[in-house]
């Protein structure tokens, strides 16, 4: 198998991987919350699709669009394997490259808190609904679930791209 098609399948797989924890995480959050389990994506495909911006319709029913919440699950994963590769490609070259393993694991790292501030960025007018710690919860869920997969497919290949860790060497 050729090292390219492994990276694009291992990206794809984490990509998916991720996608299902954080819908997961939001799913069991919403339903915790007697709000139904799609009350969230609902929420975010009206923001994204619709232009809902009012916070003050937040708090009262609404109907579910499902053409939003359609369009925003494709852009959720449409995304999450766009993370999933890029990720998995810098795995790649932590493994075929160490000296570059640090930089890797800090450009995954780098990414990880990039990708919180913008969703809470992007989020900020449903901050009552989609408060700070369930977007840094439902991220650390899929990286968790993600670092899983990969420890599975590169053994020891973590401790290499920590900042504290071995780096460098195999």
């Amino acid at each position: 198998m050729a090292p390219s098609f492994r990276v694009v399948r291992d990206g794809l797989v984490v990509g998916v991987i991720a996608y299902v924890a954080v819908a997961a995480f939001y799913a069991i959050f919403d339903v915790l919350a007697a709000r139904g389990s799609l009350y969230t994506l609902d929420l975010l495909g009206k923001a994204v699709f619709r232009g809902l911006r009012d916070p003050s319709v937040l708090e009262t029913p609404m109907q579910p669009d499902g053409a939003a919440m359609a369009a925003y699950n494709a852009l959720h994963l449409v995304l999450s394997l766009a993370i999933g590769v890029v990720v998995s490609w810098l795995v790649a070259m932590a493994e075929h490259r160490p000296e570059h393993a640090r930089l890797a694991g800090l450009t995954v790292i780098a990414g990880f808190i990039v990708t919180i501030v913008a969703v809470g960025i992007l989020t900020a007018g449903m901050r009552a609904v989609l408060p700070w710690w369930s977007i840094v919860v439902a991220n650390a869920f899929a990286v968790v679930l993600a670092g899983v997969y990969f420890l599975r497919r590169h053994p020891g290949i973590w401790r290499r791209m920590l900042p504290l860790g071995g780096g460098g060497s195999a």
